[in-house]
């Protein structure tokens, strides 16, 4: 027997429902993956949702991007953590530490290492958010909708 507390689950339901009714299309969202299969999927999801994707492979073209960006072209950052030439961790504190007006810009991590001790490490690094791999869309989009300034 399995004991759970009455009504919580109806407030998560209707606070999901509520989120979600915010649209997403029109955000750009800078993707920094190097795998190729990886970043054709979550291209793919977020142009269901009218997202515009400018996509790094690695995280110093993901830095490059974003600096030659003009503050606020970027609504959220997408990065992945193990990539070649900078990885996610100093991508992340190469934008912050950028001194640009945008450098608070929402970064999530997306990595299929979710241990806690990752979750601190992305979080140690200036990000806002994680996203474990395999990607699930609503999970994805919530934090999306929960960037939108």
């Amino acid at each position: 027997t399995l004991c759970f507390p009455l009504g919580e689950e109806e407030e998560k339901l209707e606070n999901t429902e509520v989120k979600q009714q915010r649209s997403l299309a029109g955000m750009r969202i800078l993707l920094a993956e190097d795998n190729e299969i990886n970043a054709e999927i979550a291209q793919e999801l977020l142009a269901t949702q009218g997202i515009a994707v400018s996509r790094a492979a690695d995280g110093q073209e993901a830095v490059d991007l974003f600096c030659a960006s003009e503050p606020g072209d970027f609504q959220a950052v997408l990065m992945d953590i193990r990539m070649p030439v900078m990885d996610g961790h100093q991508a992340a504190r190469a934008i912050r530490a950028s001194g640009r007006q945008d450098s608070d810009i929402p970064i999530i991590a997306m990595t299929a290492n979710s241990f806690n001790e990752d979750m601190e490490a992305a979080r140690a690094a200036g990000m806002n958010d994680f996203v474990p791999k395999p990607i699930e869309p609503e999970r994805l989009f919530l934090v999306l909708q929960n960037c939108r300034r």
